[in-house]
């Protein structure tokens, strides 16, 4: 009788079951897959397939190198350059206004502002007087309700302590040391925009794309006189960079009156989009005009800011206080150029290439998926092939 064989110790026997598993992986690593041709005769997967690599051809040939020019080398986001000048007088009900009054800053940047209303606060000078009602805990009863010294970041001085009479009305608020009077008090309003859309905007651009060598400017090349009787039209004069004030709010779709009243915040956008294979002469510039703030905020709609112009009158500093109402313009230039390039052009080639073999992926999965002969599909196109082992014998045999 044959004597029992040991039983192994719990992990060597689980080791002895890896271990075949292990042997196959190692072998597996070394194995090598070449594809292989299987000529399968169906119609609907042949009109798949065709009608894949179709979707595929198109996609390459109108997306991408059509509309998206993949045969160029691109270049965004152009060096410019924004000088602009603002002609024209305007009038209020008192008196007529020119340029050097009306427009902020007076050195022609890339952002301006056009003054078409304006609150005006005469012979302000250093004492007290009653702070305004719409500071925040402003308005008092009696003198314990104002505290001496206090100052209120959001108010307009330093409290002294007293309670006294508001400017009109029964109202009473805590007094301040400040410019006096405040614009409660002595504010006078004055209206700008009623000729203003007659003002025209001169707006200078160049720009250049450093890495393609090419630059440009958005004014024509012409001598003379031509840029004083010029204004901008988009089809009979693109090259006349001339634009009425009120043409500018019109594009916007804003209405002039309301937004000289309250001021806004319109942007100019001047589009560099080149394709310099054509000539230099098709590389325009496309204007475009949009409001750039918040029209229906409900706080702080519009915009305003205030400056001060100061003087002596019998030796004591007097100051005019102005709240400025106006029309700021923002002038934003973008774009991008391209031009051919081989390097590009090779690479979405091959990428086209290889994409349509998408179209194969998509066919061999429903073939070894969905097909109802799925499984002779398979034994047709996987053969496994061993090579010879030392002594001449296959190490595994043959299979498909």
């Amino acid at each position: 009788m044959a004597a029992a064989q040991p039983e192994l110790p719990g992990g060597a026997a689980a080791a002895r079951g890896c271990w075949p598993a292990l042997r196959g992986c190692w072998s597996a690593f070394w194995d090598y897959e070449t594809p292989k041709v299987v000529v399968v005769r169906s119609r609907r997967l042949g009109l798949l397939y065709r009608a894949a690599q179709l979707l595929i051809l198109l996609y390459f040939v109108w997306y991408v190198f059509i509309v998206q020019k993949s045969y160029q080398d691109r270049e965004a986001g152009p060096e410019s350059s924004v000088i602009t000048k603002v002609k024209g007088v305007t009038a209020s009900a008192r008196r007529v206004w020119d340029v050097e009054e009306f427009v902020r800053p007076p050195e022609g940047g890339s952002v301006f502002s056009i003054i078409t209303r304006i609150e005006v606060t005469r012979f302000q000078t250093r004492g007290t007087c009653p702070e305004s009602l719409r500071v925040h805990n402003a308005a008092c009863h009696t003198d314990d309700d104002c505290a001496a010294g206090e100052l209120d970041p959001l108010g307009s001085g330093l409290r002294t302590g007293r309670c006294v009479p508001y400017y009109r009305g029964a109202a009473r608020t805590c007094e301040v040391a400040a410019w006096c009077p405040l614009e409660d008090g002595a504010a006078a309003s004055q209206f700008l925009g009623a000729t203003a859309p007659n003002l025209t905007v001169l707006i200078k651009n160049s720009v250049r794309y450093p890495r393609l060598r090419f630059s440009k400017g958005n004014l024509a090349g012409r001598r003379g006189d031509y840029l004083k009787r010029c204004t901008f039209e988009r089809d009979r004069d693109p090259y006349c960079p001339i634009f009425r004030l009120g043409f500018i709010a019109d594009q916007a779709g804003e209405n002039f009156t309301e937004l000289a009243h309250g001021g806004g915040v319109l942007g100019v956008l001047i589009n560099w989009d080149c394709d310099l294979d054509l000539s230099e002469a098709q590389c325009n510039p496309q204007y475009s005009f949009r409001r750039l703030d918040p029209k229906h905020a409900a706080a702080s709609s519009g915009y305003n800011f205030r400056f001060a112009k100061y003087y002596n009158i019998n030796g004591t500093t007097t100051r005019t206080l102005v709240k400025a109402y106006g029309i700021r313009i923002d002038v934003i230039v973008h774009g991008q150029a391209g031009r051919f390039s081989l390097i590009p052009t090779i690479i979405n080639l091959a990428t086209a290439l290889t994409s349509i073999g998408v179209g194969s992926f998509l066919c061999d999965w429903i073939l070894l998926t969905f097909m109802n002969k799925n499984k002779v599909y398979s034994r047709k196109k996987f053969d496994k092939v061993c090579t010879p082992g030392p002594e001449g014998q296959p190490q595994d045999k043959e299979q498909g």
